[in-house]
């Protein structure tokens, strides 16, 4: 019976970084810091990103054409706030926008901007899978070597009810 819950507890675990890191990919090294080898927090970090990622290119146009509505709300294409999006946008392309997506962006919001420069589904994946590689690693590690931080600042902010 201990068993059963041991396994339940590890798979709790496992679905805390996959399903956060498909939300906010910071979350996933983030969870993993609970009770995970950060080889399984790094993977699941990355397949939560990807999940997200692979969903919502293959339903990306609709939900695209929504964003874009709401980024552009109340704002003609030549105005300052739509230039200085497309600015951004075009200097730095899918590399940018890829590279970015894990550190200031959510899966979602990075690969629906990814997908509205155009570039194939193909190559969208391939960039982000990249660049989820990259910051998983730098980022479990980090949090994994600053771990005591996390708990003490966690302990600290934690109030007495």
């Amino acid at each position: 019976m201990f068993c059963i819950y041991l396994m339940g507890e590890k798979i709790a675990n496992y679905a805390a970084v996959y399903f956060g890191s498909m939300g906010k990919f910071i979350f996933g090294p983030a969870f993993g810091l609970a009770k995970l080898h950060p080889l399984e927090t790094g993977i699941l970090t990355v397949l939560g990103m990807m999940t997200t990622v692979f969903v919502i290119s293959i339903i990306g146009e609709n939900v695209r054409k929504w964003i874009i509505k709401k980024i552009y709300k109340g704002s003609k294409p030549g105005q300052p706030k739509s230039r200085r999006i497309n600015k951004i946008l075009k200097a730095h392309g899918l590399k940018g926008v890829a590279f970015l997506t894990p550190l200031l962006l959510t899966p979602i919001v990075g690969t629906i901007l990814a997908l509205s420069l155009g570039d194939s589904r193909k190559k969208i994946f391939v960039y982000m899978l990249i660049s989820a590689v990259f910051w998983s690693i730098v980022l479990t590690f980090l949090a994994y070597q600053f771990k005591e931080l996390f708990i003490y600042l966690k302990d600290l902010l934690d109030f007495p009810v």
